[in-house]
């Protein structure tokens, strides 16, 4: 019997950051397990921001960034909840599901910082709920 290899059915290439991506969303699964749906985003980003400190994860929290138009800098800036690593920006929710507008402030994101990947996750169902969108060219 031959042993299963991933890369012969995907790129990797298509799929950046895979491992980091398991790692922050197993995170937030242990997060829900321990706190279950029903608080406000800020106190999911507390436990999330516990969580990275402990393991030693390289994080920015209310990340800003600039939105140029026309070689000017608007007055308006866009504040990521959090980028882990410099490599995902991840989107804390607790509504009512993942709908479109929260993918396209991700893409949003990816756009303005140049990272491939995001992470939306939401808190507020009976199951953790989580998008992974990735940035192509």
């Amino acid at each position: 019997m031959s042993e299963f290899n991933m890369s012969n059915h995907f790129n990797v290439d298509d799929y950046p950051f895979q491992e980091e991506c398991y790692i922050v969303i197993g995170i937030a699964m242990e997060i829900h397990r321990i706190l279950g749906k029903g608080f406000s985003e800020i106190v999911y980003k507390d436990a999330f921001e516990y969580e990275l400190t402990s393991r030693g994860i390289g994080y920015e929290r209310e990340k800003r960034f600039v939105v140029n138009y026309k070689g000017i800098v608007l007055k308006h800036q866009f504040y990521a909840d959090f980028v882990i690593d410099n490599k995902i920006i991840l989107e804390i929710k607790s509504s009512n599901g993942i709908v479109d507008a929260y993918y396209a402030q991700v893409l949003n994101y990816l756009t303005i910082s140049k990272l491939k990947v995001g992470l939306i996750i939401n808190f507020n169902d009976k199951s953790l709920q989580y998008k992974r969108i990735i940035k192509t060219k």
